[in-house]
């Protein structure tokens, strides 16, 4: 059990983050942004075989970032995107933060360094014990 059980829950799984690092499960994924589609088809979108593209999809459902559901003999892909809400809202705790540091050096920077910014400028414990 981690120590930081607290915020565990709220991050997202490492392989949603591996998941999305590869350019072409990004782009699978604004396909099936609209719609369902079976493999067949989305096949058709790309310059691979339909091997490759459904290694891409095994690691996009493994990930959870896609369901998949067969009907009849053919497996249909749709997009999940509360994977990527939780990474939105992960993320969403640095934005704050970086955007309090950007403001807190940029007061630093315009007082010409005479302002007592160095607290300001430090990492919260927070942060500091995510890193650990």
């Amino acid at each position: 059990m981690s120590k930081h059980n607290s915020s565990a829950a709220a991050e997202p799984k490492a392989e949603v983050f591996q998941a999305i690092a590869d350019p072409t499960r990004r782009s699978l994924l604004r396909l099936l942004v609209d719609e369902e589609m079976p493999v067949t088809v989305i096949s058709s979108h790309y310059e691979m075989s339909r091997t490759a593209v459904s290694k891409h999809l095994r690691i996009l459902a493994e990930a959870g970032l896609v369901k998949e559901r067969k009907v009849g003999r053919e497996t249909r892909y749709r997009l999940d995107t509360e994977p990527l809400q939780q990474l939105k809202r992960w993320l969403a705790f640095y934005e704050r933060y970086w955007e309090n540091k950007l403001s807190a050096l940029k007061r630093y920077v315009e007082d010409d360094g005479q302002g007592e910014a160095s607290d300001a400028l430090q990492a919260p414990a927070a942060v500091k014990t995510l890193d650990t």
